[in-house]
């Protein structure tokens, strides 16, 4: 299975169970962790040909994706002597997919890489787009650049081996999309089995041919894309404070999913009922949807840092009902204070 992703430039192909042979001219780094090596690395060395072959292995956790970690990475390719005409391949989850398509962007201003994304989080959404980068003390995700693969696999064998959370973690970003565009798709989530492999194909298919609607029409994340974001602005404050530890990327998602949707409903964009069901949902996945706020302002001011806020106008997406969305620019602090202070 195929999905084009459309560009002006740089278009490319998200495959889907179609990884058999990857042959390269010149030098291949694999990009991965400690985790994921030691059950794919093997696998991907044995189909990957090219004139010289490296492995770089990375700390695993999200902690790890900071400037530091890329100096790392980058010595190793200079030590290795790729050019530009090698290719890195990212081969882990999202972390390892918005670092490897960073250092790709910066080395030598710009090599080649592919994605082959390990987890559900990474499949149905970081892999695909472009969007690259690392955290810093300031917020997540801050230090990056749009720089679009060559190509991305995504191999549901792969997620077998994922332990349960981040499973769920990745059933968090693809309800996302359910939510802000597809009411159809969140309804098959409230009645489908993800342990049935059916189910899980059709996820993954829904999830990137939505992802491909929308950076195919904004790539640079200039309207339509940024509301891929919702949930996002309260998760990344959630992260930050919490030293991106304690939380997986998608269980924040989850809560400030939960956060943006008490926000809407105040706002009457969102009813009562159509809250509980999203929550429920989540729920069933097992996700979080709780977060205790110690300080209301200072979870505040920490939005100010978020890439969608813009002239510190803080830029909230939220759910326009099931299925639509809506970005909103002019809510009163007073009245954002008033949800936070619900998660007290």
């Amino acid at each position: 299975m195929q999905i084009d992703i459309n560009l002006d430039k740089n278009s490319y192909k998200v495959y889907i169970d179609e990884l058999s042979k990857l042959k390269f001219k010149g030098k291949v780094a694999i990009i991965t962790n400690s985790k994921v090596g030691g059950l794919y690395l093997n696998d991907i060395l044995s189909i990957v040909e090219a004139d010289e072959k490296y492995v770089i292995t990375i700390a695993d956790g999200e902690e790890y994706k900071n400037l530091a970690t890329i100096e790392d990475i980058l010595e190793q390719l200079f030590v290795s002597r790729l050019d530009r005409s090698s290719t890195i391949i990212a081969l882990g989850g999202g972390v390892i997919s918005d670092m490897s398509g960073f250092t790709a962007s910066i080395y030598e201003r710009g090599i080649d890489f592919i994605a082959i994304p390990t987890t559900l989080l990474a499949q149905v959404d970081a892999s695909v787009g472009g969007k690259t980068g690392v955290n810093n003390k300031f917020g997540k995700n801050l230090i990056g650049s749009f720089y679009q693969p060559k190509a991305v696999y995504c191999e549901s064998r792969f997620l077998k081996s994922l332990p349960k959370r981040e499973f769920a973690a990745g059933i968090a970003e693809a309800i996302k999309m359910a939510i802000m565009f597809d009411r159809e798709f969140f309804e098959f989530f409230e009645s489908c089995d993800i342990n049935n492999q059916d189910d899980l194909t059709k996820i993954i298919k829904r999830c990137v041919e939505l992802k491909a609607m929308v950076v195919s029409q904004d790539e640079r994340e200039k309207g339509l894309r940024a509301v891929l974001n919702y949930g996002h602005t309260f998760a990344h404050v959630i992260e930050n404070e919490l030293n991106y530890k304690g939380l997986l990327h998608g269980e924040a998602v989850a809560i400030g999913m939960n956060m943006a949707n008490r926000l809407a409903v105040n706002l009457g964009l969102l009813s009562v009922k159509e809250f509980d069901r999203i929550e429920n949902l989540l729920i069933k996945f097992d996700l979080p949807t709780k977060y205790k706020i110690k300080d209301e302002n200072a979870f505040y001011n920490a939005f100010s840092l978020d890439k969608k806020s813009e002239n510190s106008v803080i830029k909230f997406i939220l759910p326009n009902g099931i299925g639509k969305n809506l970005i909103k620019s002019d809510i009163s602090k007073e009245r954002v204070l008033e949800v936070l202070g619900l998660f007290k």
